[in-house]
C-alpha cells in the first residue's frame, strides 16, 4: 500500500505564491528593450505576436520542481503486509561508558591485547543481536548519558550503533547516575516484568546530576533490575599505566555497582578479561522471557529518492537553460513558436517591405 509518512508536508505547495503576493517585486535597474519594428511583424504574420509564452507556461517547471521537492519530503514509502513479531521478551536497555579509561588496552581477547571498549563492542554486540523476541536499546555515557537506540526489535541496527560509538563521544566524566535516570525514562512505560538494564563500566561515577544509588533505588520503584558489569583487569593483572603513571583500573567503584544490583534485584558482573565476559554473557542469555502482547510490523520501502531525483534532474536542464540560453529548451520556454515556425524567413521579409515603402 502506498502512502505519504507526513502528508501535513503538502500544506506548503502554495507558499511560493503567497511570498509573491506579500514580498516587494525585484527591481533589475535596467531599462525594458522597444522593438521599433514589431508592428511590421504582427503585419506580415497577420497576428499580434507575444514577445513570451503565457505566464503559466514560464511558471509550469518551476511548479513541477516544487511539486516533486514536497513530494520527496512528505516521505512516500511503500507499506507491505503485516508480519508477526514474537509476543514474548524482555525490554532491555545497555547502558554502555564511552569515557576516557574505556579506551585502555588492557583486555585480552584471542591472545590479543584489546580495549574495553572493542571487547565490549565485541561481545556484547553479539549478545544483543542474539536477543530475539526481545526489545533492545542502547545508552552510550561519558559527562552525559545518551539514547543512541530506543528499544526496537531491529537488533541488527542496534548492533552497528554500538560499533560505531567512540571514547569521548559523551564527555570525558562518568554519569552512572544519569545512565540509569535515562534509562528508567525509557523503560518505565513497558511492563513491569520485563524491564532490564545492563551497565557497563569501568570507573566511579565522577559526573552527571544524579547520584547512582539514588537513581538505583528509583529504579527499584519502577521494578527495573539492573546488572552491572565492572570492567577491566586487575591493577596488579595490567603493567600498562594509563595517562600520569595511573592505572585505570584502580578507578573502578565496585561497592557502588554492588549496592547498585543488591537495590534492583539484579546482578553484579566482574569483566577482567574476554573469558570472563564471554561468560557474563552466556549467563545474560539466560534470562528467561516473559509474555507480552502479541505485534506486528509492517516493512516500509522508501520511495522518495525518486521524486528527489527528478527534482534533480529538472534543476540542471534550468541552470543549463540559463547558462547555454541558445539551445531548443530555452526556445521552447521563452519564445513564442509561430515566429519560428510560421515566419522562418521574417528578417528577410522585412527587408522587402522596407525596400518598398523606400520606393
Amino acid at each position: 500500500m502506498f502512502e505519504f509518512a507526513w502528508p501535513w508536508i503538502f500544506v506548503l505547495l502554495p507558499l511560493p505564491w503567497l511570498m509573491r503576493i506579500l514580498l516587494p517585486v525585484a527591481d533589475s535597474g535596467e531599462p525594458a528593450l522597444k522593438v521599433s519594428f514589431l508592428s511590421d511583424l504582427e503585419g506580415l504574420a497577420r497576428r499580434r505576436a507575444r514577445a513570451n509564452l503565457p505566464a503559466w507556461r514560464q511558471q509550469a517547471p518551476f511548479m513541477l520542481l516544487w511539486l516533486m521537492l514536497l513530494i520527496a519530503a512528505a516521505r512516500p514509502q511503500w507499506l507491505g503486509e503485516p508480519l508477526p513479531i514474537a509476543a514474548s521478551g524482555r525490554d532491555l536497555l545497555v547502558a554502555v561508558d564511552v569515557s576516557g579509561s574505556m579506551d585502555f588496552p588492557d583486555m585480552q581477547w584471542e591472545d590479543d591485547d584489546v580495549s574495553r571498549l572493542a571487547l565490549v563492542q565485541h561481545l556484547l554486540g553479539d549478545f544483543l543481536e542474539s536477543r530475539e523476541g526481545d526489545r533492545v536499546g542502547l545508552i552510550l555515557f561519558g559527562s552525559q548519558a545518551y539514547l543512541q537506540a530506543p528499544l526496537t526489535f531491529d537488533r541488527h541496527t542496534v548492533r552497528i550503533w554500538l560499533d560505531e560509538a567512540r571514547i569521548g563521544i559523551a564527555g570525558k566524566n562518568t554519569a552512572i547516575g544519569d545512565a540509569i535516570g535515562l534509562a528508567i525514562k525509557r523503560l518505565r512505560q513497558r511492563p513491569a516484568q520485563s524491564r532490564v538494564l545492563i551497565l557497563v563500566t569501568d570507573g566511579a561515577n565522577n559526573g552527571g546530576q544524579i547520584d547512582p544509588l539514588t537513581a538505583a533505588r528509583l529504579a527499584a520503584k519502577e521494578g527495573v533490575k539492573i546488572y552491572p558489569i565492572g570492567i577491566g583487569a586487575d591493577p596488579e593483572q595490567s603493567g600498562t599505566l594509563g595517562f600520569l603513571g595511573i592505572n585505570p583500573s584502580l578507578d573502578l567503584d565496585e561497592p557502588s555497582l554492588k549496592a547498585i544490583a543488591e537495590t534492583t534485584g539484579g546482578q553484579y558482573f566482574r569483566a577482567r578479561d574476554g573469558k570472563e565476559l564471554q561468560a557474563i554473557k552466556d549467563t545474560l542469555d539466560q534470562l528467561e522471557p516473559v509474555a507480552q502482547q502479541p505485534t506486528q510490523a509492517r516493512p516500509a520501502e522508501t520511495l522518495y529518492q525518486w521524486p528527489l531525483a527528478l527534482a534533480l534532474l529538472l534543476s540542471m536542464l534550468l541552470v543549463a537553460r540559463e547558462l547555454w540560453p541558445d539551445n531548443p529548451l530555452h526556445r521552447l520556454f521563452t519564445k513564442d513558436l509561430f515566429l519560428q515556425t510560421q515566419l522562418p524567413d521574417w528578417r528577410e521579409r522585412l527587408k522587402r517591405l522596407r525596400l518598398r515603402r523606400r520606393r
